[in-house]
């Protein structure tokens, strides 16, 4: 007999209902295909893949329950897993030696809007200014109680010790440098630290100075000189700012030398030597070069033979003396100097060579000849006809006087 349980259909259909509406598990499926291809699109996109790849991890990552099958969480894996590799592709440092880059290494002068004529005005502006021993025209724009700036144009101004600023002692020193006075000077040290350099118009004045003397000692010139001073060894004057020492032996009375102080000799340079500042003076050489300066080339003198050398023979010409070098002799040949004259013996002879600076003339008796060796055949009759011949070789003197 059966029996209807109505209410047993009633339970058993609403426990069917119950779990027919029993909420599923909620999971997301990534498919390992799409992800691949998610993955290529943010590399073609993205300019920064790291960051953006980031983003995207946390944006999908999937929430993994404690009820999920064992094939979920294998599958969830294996997709994570190529995410990994596709992301460890990517943090891959960049390798610029591999044949198929597209990066563009060299870039022309062009892509820089490169200027030659700024950056070379820009060279100059840096290039230091006043180098040691460099002549600088500058203006002094402030004046201290131990010195003064000059502006020459470097990004610092020279400096210039008031000990620098002249010679002697400058007693009137702000009333003989004013601001804007222009002035040239000489760079004594070169620029430090902040740039500076120290200038010096004494210096360049003392240069000046012995670039004079030394033009003047070339040129044989004499100059008038005011004895300052006094030692043993003989007379001290002023020339030009320069110490100039005249040696007793030097003087034309070197007995009472010290009566000469506060007095004006006329001298001629006897040695100039800038670098060991020795400026050597001469009243002897004064005369000698006065004398020389009467002489031309070509002219016939007559002196005494002085001394015979094995080189020539020195020749008196009335305070001065000349070289007939053995050279210039004859145009012959000769076994000995003596052959042809002798100590004390009067010859004549031509003035081949002036030296002013060392006081020097330079004779030939060679030139008087008429055949080659005459002179050691018949000197007397060389000697007696040496004023008819010299008429002969005046032409080559004034030829060689013009050529120099």
């Amino acid at each position: 007999m059966g029996v209807s349980n109505k209410n047993a259909q009633d339970n058993f259909q609403t426990e069917g209902n119950k779990k027919d509406f029993k909420k599923p598990l909620q999971v997301l499926h990534i498919s390992k295909k799409d992800n691949q291809k998610k993955s290529q699109e943010i590399q073609n996109e993205q300019p920064n893949p790291q960051e953006e790849i980031k983003k995207e991890n946390i944006a999908i990552k999937p929430q993994i329950t404690k009820d999920q099958s064992v094939k979920e969480i294998k599958d969830n894996n294996e997709n994570t897993n190529t995410f990994d590799f596709s992301q460890q592709d990517l943090n891959r440092p960049l390798n610029f030696s591999e044949k198929n880059t597209e990066f563009q290494l060299e870039r022309t002068v062009d892509e820089f809007d490169f200027d030659e004529s700024a950056f070379l005005e820009a060279l100059n502006a840096n290039e230091p200014i006043g180098a040691t021993g460099e002549t600088i025209t500058g203006k002094v724009i402030a004046i201290e109680s131990d010195g003064l700036y000059v502006d020459i144009g470097g990004k610092a101004p020279g400096y210039m010790p008031k000990k620098e600023c002249g010679l002697g002692v400058i007693t009137n020193f702000k009333e003989k440098f004013s601001i804007g006075l222009e002035m040239e000077v000489l760079v004594i040290k070169e620029q430090n630290a902040d740039g500076m350099v120290t200038v010096s118009a004494r210096a360049l004045i003392l240069r000046q100075s012995w670039e004079k003397v030394s033009s003047s000692s070339k040129n044989g010139e004499l100059i008038n000189v005011l004895i300052n001073g006094f030692n043993r060894g003989g007379l001290t004057c002023d020339v030009d700012g320069l110490r100039g020492f005249i040696p007793r032996s030097q003087l034309e009375d070197g007995q009472d030398y010290q009566s000469f102080v506060g007095k004006t000799l006329k001298v001629a340079f006897l040695e100039v030597n800038p670098e060991s500042r020795k400026l050597v003076l001469s009243e002897k050489k004064a005369s000698l070069v006065s004398k020389l300066t009467s002489l031309e080339l070509g002219q016939l003198i007559e002196g005494e033979v002085l001394a015979v050398k094995p080189y020539g023979f020195f020749i008196d010409l009335g305070g001065a003396s000349g070289l007939l070098h053995q050279s210039s002799l004859t145009n012959g040949s000769i076994r000995s100097l003596r052959e042809v004259f002798r100590e004390g013996e009067i010859i004549k002879a031509l003035i081949s060579e002036i030296d002013l600076e060392k006081g020097r003339i330079g004779l030939n008796t060679a030139l008087l000849e008429n055949s080659a060796g005459e002179l050691i055949i018949d000197k007397q009759k060389v000697m007696q006809e040496a004023t008819e011949r010299a008429l002969k070789t005046k032409a080559l003197f004034d030829k060689k006087e013009k050529d120099t």
